[in-house]
C-alpha cells in the first residue's frame, strides 16, 4: 500500500435508526470535510421507525428488515466503491479535517483497523482502546459495589480497558470501539465482514479477533479525536440486554470450552455480590429493590443470544 492515501477515496457507511436528526448532522460535518480525499457518503436506514430522508450527494440504502448494526454495516458495504472503508456511528461530532487527519494518521500502519480517540458527550476521553474480553473483566464490571471506584486505573484494567490508549498516544491494541473504524475495504470483506448475529455490540470485537488472526492489527491513534454523543441508533431500554447477549455470543465464539458456562456461572456469583451490598444500601434507606435487581441480573446472565431489535 505505498500508494498516496490522500488520494484514495473513502466510503463512509453510517447506520441509521431512530431519530434522523444525529445521522444529519454526522452526514452534514462529513459534507462539510477539508482535505480529505473523495468521500462516498453511504447511509443505511436499518428499517428505522422514523426513515432518513433523501439527501443530495448520500447514497441512501433502505433495508426491508431490521438486522442491528453489523447488518446495515454489511449492507451499506456492498455499495463502497474506494478502497478505504469508514464505519461511522451515526450520533457523532466530527472536526472539519477529521477525515483527513485520520487517513493521514493510519497511513504508516496499513493495512490495519484504525480508531481514533472518542470523547464523551463532555468532552473527556472514553476507554476508546480495550483488551480482548475475559470472563474476568465481565465479572468485575458486573459488581455494582466497585462503581465508585470507576475513574481508578486499576479497576479500568480489571474491566478490559486498556489505559496506555491515551491521548497523543499512537499503538497496536487488542481492539478499539467501533464508533469510528477506518479500514482497507478489501479487507474488511476478505474476512467476510460484520457477523450479523450480534445484533448490536461485541461485532466490532469479533471482527477484529479475525483481523488479528490474519495479520492485520487495530491501532489506536490518540492524535485525532472524535465525539460520541451515543444512543442515536439504539434503544436506551434494551441497551444492556444487546450487550449481555452479545458478550454471550462471543464467550462461546472465542472462549473455548465451557466459556458460557463460565461466564453464566460469575456473571451469578457476582449478581450474589450485589444482592448483599443492595440489601444494605436498602437498610440505610436507599431507593433499591435487591430482590427485583437480583432477578433481573440473573435473567441477563442466562441470556444466550442476542435478541431481535
Amino acid at each position: 500500500m505505498s500508494e498516496d492515501p490522500m488520494t484514495r477515496g473513502v466510503t463512509v457507511v453510517v447506520p441509521h435508526y431512530g431519530d434522523p436528526a444525529p445521522a444529519l448532522g454526522t452526514i452534514a460535518a462529513l459534507r462539510a470535510q477539508e482535505g480529505a480525499p473523495t468521500l462516498q457518503l453511504v447511509v443505511v436506514d436499518d428499517l428505522s421507525p422514523v426513515p432518513f430522508p433523501d439527501v443530495d450527494g448520500v447514497e441512501v440504502v433502505r433495508r426491508m428488515t431490521n438486522g442491528g448494526f453489523g447488518a446495515a454495516v454489511g449492507s451499506g458495504v456492498e455499495r463502497a466503491a474506494h478502497p478505504l472503508l469508514l464505519v461511522l456511528n451515526s450520533d457523532v461530532a466530527l472536526g472539519p479535517t477529521f477525515v483527513a487527519d485520520l487517513v493521514a494518521a493510519a497511513a504508516p500502519w496499513m493495512p490495519a483497523l484504525v480508531g481514533p480517540l472518542v470523547l464523551d458527550a463532555d468532552g473527556l476521553p472514553a476507554p476508546t482502546a480495550r483488551h480482548f474480553p475475559t470472563v474476568t473483566h465481565q465479572a468485575v464490571e458486573w459488581l455494582t459495589p466497585l462503581a465508585r471506584f470507576r475513574e481508578h486505573r486499576l479497576l479500568h484494567e480489571a474491566v478490559g480497558h486498556d489505559t496506555r490508549a491515551v491521548p497523543g498516544a499512537v499503538l497496536p491494541v487488542d481492539w478499539v470501539v467501533g464508533a469510528a473504524m477506518l479500514l482497507p475495504t478489501e479487507v474488511f470483506r476478505e474476512v467476510g465482514g460484520f457477523d450479523e448475529g450480534y445484533v448490536m455490540n461485541s461485532e466490532e470485537v469479533d471482527l477484529q479477533r479475525r483481523l488479528r488472526d490474519v495479520g492485520v492489527p487495530s491501532v489506536f491513534v490518540g492524535t485525532v479525536t472524535m465525539t460520541h454523543t451515543g444512543g442515536g441508533s439504539s434503544d436506551p431500554t434494551r441497551r444492556r440486554e444487546w450487550l449481555v447477549a452479545s458478550r454471550a455470543r462471543y464467550a462461546e465464539r472465542w472462549g473455548g470450552p465451557g466459556a458460557r458456562l463460565r461466564l453464566t456461572t460469575a456473571l451469578t456469583a457476582a449478581t450474589a455480590v450485589n444482592a448483599v451490598a443492595n440489601t444494605a444500601r436498602r437498610l440505610a434507606g436507599r431507593p433499591v429493590d435487591p430482590v427485583a435487581t437480583a432477578r433481573e441480573e440473573l435473567r441477563l446472565a442466562r441470556l444466550r443470544g442476542p435478541d431481535p431489535r
